[in-house]
């Protein structure tokens, strides 16, 4: 099953989907959203945010389709800090693997060493999130 997550974001990596976009729209169904959605929303976080500057766009898929899950959609939800120690647990397990979560580092644009693919990032965030999605089922039962 998890596999099946991971060859669909390779799929939609070679349609010409972005690191973040890949990641979040295979999960449009467990977060009850459109691909194309998630595709529209996910689209300025690919490219470490443009040009390789910031955060992994794989990282920042894997936290939207989180925060999707995770929050009540308010603030009287009470979900923030859950959010908060779930998208910590995903960047951290990211960073441990990959060595930053930083797009341009990753890619080694300043040193040239590679730390890891975009496709690897891709495929790391989706068992990240895919793992934490059969845990939340898991706790939900």
């Amino acid at each position: 099953m998890e596999q099946d997550y991971v060859n669909k974001a390779m799929e939609l990596r070679s349609k010409g989907y972005n690191c973040a976009q890949s990641v979040a729209c295979v999960f449009a169904d467990e977060v009850g959203m459109s691909e194309q959605t998630l595709f529209s929303l996910m689209e300025g976080f690919g490219g470490g945010m443009g040009a390789h500057q910031g955060t992994c766009g794989a990282v920042s898929g894997a936290v939207a389709i989180v925060s999707m899950v995770t929050s009540k959609g308010s603030v009287q939800g009470g979900t923030k800090s859950l959010t908060y120690a779930r998208t910590a647990a995903i960047v951290s397990e990211f960073f441990q693997k990959n060595g930053s979560s930083v797009c341009k580092e990753i890619l080694g644009d300043e040193t040239g060493v590679v730390l890891r693919s975009c496709d690897g990032c891709v495929e790391d965030s989706v068992r990240m999130v895919h793992k934490l999605l059969q845990k939340v089922k898991e706790a939900d039962r």
